[in-house]
């Protein structure tokens, strides 16, 4: 099995802004898009990688 890709916050969100997700709010550290129903939390601490588990929901997100 392949390893997951390693990425920041700042590339999930570009990722996710190409998919066709809006920003809509945050708290905290925590940054909130949505794509109609879809919600999607993105923990933004600058310049450290995301947990895998966020990793893997964001690709799928973006697969879809």
């Amino acid at each position: 099995m392949p390893k997951q890709p390693r990425m920041t916050a700042q590339e999930a969100v570009s990722m996710l802004i190409e998919a066709g997700y809006s920003f809509m709010r945050s708290k905290g550290s925590h940054r909130i898009y949505m794509k109609n129903e879809e919600r999607m939390v993105i923990p933004f601490h600058a310049g450290k990688m995301l947990h895998p588990k966020i990793v893997k929901q964001v690709l799928e997100a973006v697969k879809k």
